[in-house]
């Protein structure tokens, strides 16, 4: 992992709300696939979970004008960033009530008020969405910043390497987070990648690039911190790798055989959910009572979002078409 020199901290604060968030993703997944194997929601569905440090950490430096643009395995970067539990639901529900009227569903799903502006199912389309909305903030003058969320095999495409060129061009206020969980949908990471480290590449687009440790709060801290302040001062594009490991395959239903037993139960004894909540305990940052009545509350607003999202009204007829052409206007 890249080291930085006087790297910034968290305070026992920031590693409890790094928690929160890490927690509402996790408990809002778990309520999501038992959802699904009773049949009450039926849809592709890409697991994130281990990968949880990551937009948890991001998110904490970001307020509601900061902007992300995300991928298909984006639903933990949406609940991160403090999207609302309930239009989430009714969205993968394919309710009217959802963000995008139950149109988009999992993997399409947007909340500008949070700062939430795009989520792509097309791989790598998020970091030249991310640019144009970088752009945009940089022409009006905000401090505002630009997350571009993708995974290790969206490096490979063109759409990353024009991305960071343009952005490094520019000094457009925009973090490229790669979480590298170490597999390319079916593809293990040395089978298609021919550079060991995703954060080489930044050297070519005259950007910072740091290869930090994705389920590690410290590390991640540190390196957010350092991205995000020096895009809110106007200095430019900084590329972020992750590593992390997904404990669950590409989509429900994938039988991950491309893992191997050893690497997937060592990744999962080594979870960063427990080793976190483990951490503020032993080091006097929350109480177990705590930390069970954070978790009671988040249950609760995971519950009521999904009774909210199942039983919205389904899309009427009428929304086939609405959406999808412009209406037509008199002479």
């Amino acid at each position: 992992m890249t080291e930085l020199s006087n790297a910034p901290k968290p305070g026992g604060k920031d590693l409890v709300e790094i928690y929160r968030r890490m927690l509402r993703i996790e408990r809002n997944e778990d309520a999501v696939l038992a959802s699904m194997r009773r049949g009450r929601l039926t849809m592709p569905y890409y697991s994130a979970r281990g990968q949880e440090v990551i937009p948890s950490t991001i998110s904490h430096f970001l307020n509601d004008e900061d902007q992300i643009c995300t991928i298909y395995r984006g639903i933990q970067d949406m609940v991160a960033k403090g999207m609302p539990l309930k239009p989430l639901w009714a969205e993968i529900a394919g309710r009217v009530d959802g963000t995008c009227k139950g149109k988009g569903g999992a993997m399409h799903m947007t909340h500008p008020e949070t700062g939430i502006m795009v989520t792509t199912g097309i791989v790598g389309s998020s970091m030249p969405i991310a640019n144009g909305l970088g752009w945009a903030a940089k022409l009006d003058g905000s401090k505002r910043v630009v997350i571009a969320y993708f995974g290790d095999g969206a490096s490979n495409i063109g759409a990353f390497h024009e991305s960071l060129n343009m952005a490094s061009l520019w000094k457009l206020p925009v973090i490229f987070v790669c979480a590298n969980n170490r597999f390319a949908e079916h593809t293990r990471y040395e089978d298609g990648t021919a550079v060991d480290q995703i954060s080489k590449r930044a050297v070519g687009y005259n950007m910072p690039g740091f290869t930090v440790d994705g389920n590690d709060p410290d590390d991640m801290f540190a390196h957010a911190s350092v991205a995000i302040e020096r895009a809110r001062a106007g200095e430019g594009p900084t590329l972020l790798e992750c590593m992390t490991f997904r404990f669950r395959g590409h989509v429900v239903g994938d039988d991950d055989k491309y893992m191997t037993k050893e690497e997937k139960e060592a990744a999962m004894a080594a979870d960063p959910l427990p080793a976190l909540r483990a951490r503020l305990v032993s080091e006097g940052h929350a109480s177990e009572e705590d930390l069970a009545n954070m978790q009671e509350k988040i249950e609760k607003e995971v519950e009521e979002a999904r009774d909210f999202g199942l039983e919205s009204e389904v899309p009427s007829l009428d929304e086939l078409r609405r959406d999808v052409f412009a209406e037509e206007m008199p002479a």
